[in-house]
């Protein structure tokens, strides 16, 4: 039988994934701030698209495909968005208008543009069409990259859809990798009164509930295909790991294990999954396949062993994190639970995050001085697995935790808060572009989608 103190020391650790919280000293980390610099931002222009049609439906799905498209760019970290005050008068819509010289306007000062993305929009019919294009500039005889034409319904969903679309493919071509801007986040919220999951365009537009289970859920995970999602529930017959398949948003038959059951975490494979169980005393990491079969337990150690994340590059190596030696600290191990080793050596440090390229691992960190002149914060720090060098990456003294990557590996979500009052931020991996997301209710734990 699990002792009363035991209990509440789980119950303790839980609480503190869930408010950040960390009730005792820390000491310093010796290791270097290490500044990520890349190469310099593409000067990108996007006028807003041309009118095609007299349909009074028209100007709003514009405004609206507009208003995305350039959110999307802004965030994407690739280009520096060109002020709108700068650009010729001349508003191109088809590759026509730019005869003469009207595409040396747009590259010529005070534009200065290098990329040109523009086009039109259209409704009619019953449907709304987009036809955009992408212009290099610095090739002024074979400017043409990229053209697309999209048709769907005459709704503003329909118009966001297409501008995330077509934002995804002006990043492909412009060398940056899978976009996010079709991504997902999910997170739990208290805006309804229980601690539910939700999801949301990875902007914070369309917040939907996803559980209406009327307990407390924890540490909600996305399926690398996007088609469940894993997560706590902790209600008053204990707490276990549910998985919800969003097709048709029924429960998977998943096994109750006993014991405490915690942070379920995904294979890249989708085949299995790792989690946190005291079902034989302390919180241990343990792996089982996706239809509740397979059982295995990895680690070993005395106190609570929790939070696991897979490598999502090879799946050969899980991090999580350990108060085996005291205060919470990070730890990788081989996926059959050998090779265990500590990372960070002092402080408080939590929430492990595996970056895309498994080169990298994020997490929430209290550290002396609070890293960077930081009086004591509990910031969102990268760590380069090939030197062990780290890069803070807020600084606003504020509780930060409960990272996780985008896809693209240039984007983290995030929480920000105090006790029971916590909102989501994305941030790009050198620190810049913090972006808040959420307003209503208590929102943490934020997951982002493989894809």
């Amino acid at each position: 039988m699990i002792s009363r103190t035991f209990r509440r020391r789980v119950w303790l650790v839980l609480c503190a994934l869930a408010l950040g919280l960390a009730p005792f000293p820390v000491s310093a980390q010796q290791s270097v701030y290490i500044p990520i610099t890349g190469a310099k931002k593409l000067r990108l222009a996007l006028p807003d698209f041309k009118i095609g049609s007299a349909d009074p439906a028209a100007n709003s799905l514009a405004q609206t495909f507009d208003g995305v498209l350039w959110n999307d760019l802004y965030q994407s970290g690739l280009v520096e968005m060109v002020s709108k005050s700068f650009y010729p008068l001349q508003q191109p819509g088809t590759p026509t208008d730019l005869g003469g010289g009207a595409l040396a306007a747009w590259s010529a000062a005070p534009t200065t543009a290098q990329r040109l993305v523009f086009g039109n929009v259209v409704v009619g019919n019953g449907a709304l069409q987009v036809e955009g294009y992408l212009y290099d500039l610095t090739q002024p005889n074979k400017p043409f990259v990229l053209g697309k034409r999209y048709t769907d319904q005459p709704t503003p969903a329909a118009a966001r859809v297409i501008a995330h679309e077509f934002a995804d493919a002006i990043i492909a071509a412009l060398g940056g990798g899978p976009g996010i801007a079709e991504s997902k986040i999910v997170f739990i919220s208290d805006r309804t009164g229980h601690k539910e999951v939700w999801m949301m365009d990875y902007d914070g537009a369309n917040q939907q509930q996803l559980t209406h289970l009327d307990a407390i859920c924890y540490s909600p995970r996305l399926s690398p295909d996007g088609s469940k999602v894993a997560f706590m529930e902790l209600s008053s017959a204990g707490s276990r790991i549910r998985v919800l398949d969003l097709l048709t948003h029924r429960y998977a038959r998943f096994p109750r294990l006993g014991g405490t059951n915690a942070t379920p975490a995904w294979s890249p494979d989708g085949s299995k999954l790792a989690f946190s169980s005291s079902r034989t005393g302390d919180m241990e990491i343990y792996t089982i396949n996706a239809n509740g079969t397979g059982l295995r337990r990895l680690t070993y150690s005395p106190g609570v062993d929790i939070a696991p994340v897979w490598n999502p590059k090879t799946g050969a190596q899980i991090a999580f994190e350990s108060d085996r030696t005291g205060l919470p600290q990070i730890y990788v191990m081989d996926a059959d639970g050998t090779n265990q080793q500590r990372l960070t050596m002092s402080g408080y440090a939590v929430s492990p995050s595996w970056s895309p390229n498994g080169e990298a691992l994020a997490f929430s960190w209290r550290r002396t001085g609070g890293g960077e002149g930081n009086g004591g914060a509990y910031d969102i720090y990268i760590w380069y697995l090939a030197n062990r060098n780290y890069l803070q990456l807020t600084h606003n003294g504020e509780r930060n935790d409960f990272p996780s990557w985008a896809p693209d590996g240039r984007h983290l979500v995030f929480a920000v808060g105090e006790n029971e009052s916590w909102q989501l931020f994305t941030i790009l991996a050198d620190g810049t572009s913090p972006a808040k997301l959420t307003t209503a209710g208590s929102n943490t734990m934020p997951n982002w989608s493989w894809h």
